[in-house]
């Protein structure tokens, strides 16, 4: 692997011109790609085996054209302080609402509340539901400005009048955070690399891997059904790791500069290692993403997918186009230990400051000698910071979780007010008789069964199909979507169902967005332990075959558990419990998005495991050269600690640039990155992972005779590299290779 590696970046280096071009090329396409492509929506949201998605499809089938997956609007009137709604006036601008709503082209029905028992027990709340031929991101600006007209209108008659539903909804944005990460990341590559130029390297790269990426993935977001969501997590993924895995291979390049190494030389070297560990390190969040599919979820398995995708784009521009930039950089960019003029410094300064010990020498000296004292705080602080994380609700974003600002909010407020919390839930049975020798008695003994059940404020007369054998009941619960008692009425409903089913051959089904969400979070749980399985099990053999040890891995793998826990901890903390909320933007807690624990759990892993490889490379580089152990750990730390933790900010700084998203998924997953990267650069990596290869000693390195025999040699510290001579043509033997 090392002395491949070693002749592409040569190779890269000396056909500078070819490498870039290639690159800029893809750019080029991608681009022309994404600009002739339609604009990504929310991709159809299905979860396949589940009873709530089953029914869903029945729907979609028995009531043909029925819209069952356009978009919705609730549009909310509420009278004046002592009028009604059925008082005549407010009557009549009611109905001149409903008239107006019901003229779009793109309308499928409105329900008048008049007629469709809209209208709050007390009078002084109604409401009117507008169902679309299309879902919320196709709807037309003229369908929205159309809606939002028409309640203004009723506004100026002296209504209060607000929207729910999805149809006013739009693509997440993700604000100016993300610049100010990016403007600290360059901060940071500047003080870590002494040059405007070589920090501009990695930018550059970054800039044009996600560039590519989010491309491919606009051009393809109608053909795959990808939604706007998996772009922004594909960007943020992207940016984060293609700057780190560039920072590492212009690090790299530095210090083999200041061996001595002429350039050419010094960036093979530097891809031929540091660029080892890019490749094994960008395979462990590849398999993480990608093991995302083992949940069957298709959005969570399509934004892993995209997300792999860019983190590869990220390494192969790691170990080509950077060492191609480099070649055109030549003297500008300098060795380790000299700075730039415009930086202060000077030729010839380096090597007093390479004498004096460096900050991360220093700590791992104090480490060494203190290993237990330091592994102790480091695990119970960890687990402390994780202890809110047992508390930890799951739900689907609604209207209940915006900000109260919005008319969406405030129209699930007054909806809450008029006709009670589980109002905003409705429960959808799907009854199926199509087996049943009388439909009309199932419909009713479906209806009566769930009436004598808890928990129930109304059930709706059954709506059969033109061709009678399937109907729909509407549940109205007495508590609000995300409590423990509705979700309580789903199991109780679908019990009583199967004693149906038992004596008429009917099928009751429960779906709904609230049954979907019971549903989608059980699913979650079901599949986080065999994701879990899957992806710390194939990334544990490969750092087996990296590392050529068993408790190296395996301490990693534990480390990773206790950052992912502290990092969900946090997450619950703030967007769940409140904590730091107005720092954070957090204007409404509520329960934690289901999806967003185990896609955070399989992103966290992959970068967990690039610290981890990036920082016991060089560990392992010195005990192989002949170093004793807590020797080893030292000289690891005196050459990737200063780098590593570059990574770590400038990691941590493009996840919180996130969290001033509009989307509610995007700003969770932002934060709790941001908090696990902090963890487990700062925490478990620089900590308790010196800490526990001290404690072991050679032990850490250990492996059983018969596995070394059967391992392959992937020689990610290059020590092939130190008897490997300048090649006269490496070009051609790139190509052999």
């Amino acid at each position: 692997m090392a002395t491949f590696l070693y002749r592409l970046g040569r190779f890269a280096f000396r056909r500078r011109h070819f490498v870039a071009l290639f690159w800029v090329a893809l750019l080029a396409l991608a681009g022309a790609g994404a600009a002739g492509a339609p604009a990504a929506g929310n991709s159809s949201f299905s979860i396949p085996g589940t009873e709530a998605q089953k029914a869903f499809d029945l729907l979609e089938e028995r009531f043909p054209g029925s819209s069952a997956d356009g978009a919705t609007a609730r549009v909310v009137f509420k009278a004046p302080d002592g009028e009604k709604m059925t008082d005549a006036g407010n009557k009549a601008t009611v109905q001149d609402t409903v008239d107006a709503l019901a003229g779009g082209s793109e309308v499928a029905r409105v329900t008048d509340p008049y007629q469709g028992g809209g209208v709050s027990q007390n009078g002084s709340i109604a409401y009117a539901s507008v169902t679309y031929k299309v879902s919320g991101m196709e709807l037309e600006e003229t369908s929205r400005e159309a809606l939002k007209a028409a309640a203004e209108d009723a506004r100026d008659a002296g209504l209060t009048v607000e929207i729910g539903g999805d149809a006013l909804q739009a693509i997440p944005e993700t604000g100016t955070a993300e610049i100010i990460g990016i403007g600290i990341a360059a901060i940071v590559l500047v003080i870590t690399l002494g040059s405007l130029l070589a920090a501009g390297l990695p930018l550059l790269t970054a800039i044009v891997g996600v560039g590519i990426g989010v491309a491919s993935i606009t051009a393809l977001a109608s053909t795959l059904d990808l939604g706007s969501t998996t772009s922004i997590l594909a960007s943020m993924i992207g940016l984060a790791v293609g700057i780190d895995y560039a920072l590492f291979v212009v690090s790299r390049y530095r210090a083999e500069l200041a061996e001595g190494r002429e350039r050419e030389e010094a960036a093979g070297r530097a891809v031929g290692t540091a660029g080892s560990a890019v490749v094994f390190a960008g395979l462990t969040v590849v398999i993480a993403l990608v093991g995302l599919s083992v949940v069957n979820i298709p959005m969570l398995t399509k934004m892993g997918i995209a997300a792999a995708a860019t983190v590869a784009i990220a390494v192969l521009i790691a170990i080509t186009l950077i060492p191609a930039l480099l070649g055109y950089a030549g003297r500008r960019v300098r060795p380790a230990g000299e700075k730039s003029k415009l930086l202060g410094g000077g030729r010839g300064g380096g090597e007093k400051k390479a004498e004096r010990p460096n900050m991360g020498t220093r700590w791992a000296s104090f480490v060494v000698r203190r290993p237990l004292a330091v592994l102790l705080l480091g695990v119970v602080g960890l687990g402390a910071a994780a202890i809110p994380a047992a508390s930890l609700e799951l739900g689907l974003p609604d209207d209940g979780s915006q900000p109260t600002s919005t008319t969406q909010r405030r129209g699930y407020d007054l909806l809450s007010e008029g006709f009670g919390p589980g109002f905003n839930g409705p429960l959808v049975v799907v009854v199926d008789a199509k087996d049943s020798d009388d439909p009309k008695a199932v419909f009713q003994q479906a209806g009566e069964e769930i009436k004598g059940l808890d928990n129930v404020v109304n059930v709706a007369p059954a709506q059969p199909n033109k061709a009678g054998d399937t109907a729909t009941i509407t549940v109205i619960p007495d508590a609000k979507p995300s409590s423990v008692t509705t979700e309580d009425l789903v199991h109780d409903i679908r019990d009583a169902g199967a004693g149906i089913k038992a004596d008429t051959g009917a099928e009751v089904l429960v779906t709904g967005a609230t049954a979907m969400n019971i549903d989608v979070s059980q699913k979650l749980n079901d599949a986080l332990v065999p994701y879990l399985v899957l992806v710390v099990g194939l990334a544990f053999l490969l750092l087996i075959v990296v590392f050529r040890s068993i408790l190296v891995p395996l301490k990693a793998a534990l480390g990773f558990l206790l950052s992912v826990m502290a990092a969900l901890g946090a997450v619950v903390a703030v967007y769940q419990w409140g904590w730091l909320s107005g720092l954070m933007g957090v204007e409404e807690t509520g329960p934690i998005m289901s999806m967003m624990p185990i896609f955070m759990v399989g992103v966290v892993f992959g970068l967990a495991m690039d610290y981890e490889v990036f920082l016991v490379t060089r560990i392992r580089e010195a005990y192989v050269h002949g170093e004793n152990p807590r020797q080893a750990v030292v000289t690891g730390f005196r050459y990737s600690a200063r780098v590593v933790t570059a990574a770590a900010v400038i990691m941590m700084a493009v996840f919180a640039g996130f969290i001033g998203s509009s989307d509610s998924m995007v700003k969770m997953i932002g934060f709790g990155l941001a908090v696990a990267v902090l963890f487990d650069a700062f925490v478990v990596r620089m900590a308790i992972v010196p800490a526990v290869l001290a404690l072991l000693g050679t032990k850490a390195w250990w492996l059983p005779k018969w596995l070394d025999r059967a391992l392959p040699n992937v020689d990610v510290e290059g020590e092939s590299l130190s008897a490997h001579g300048d090649p006269k043509d490496e070009d051609k033997e790139l190509v052999r290779a």
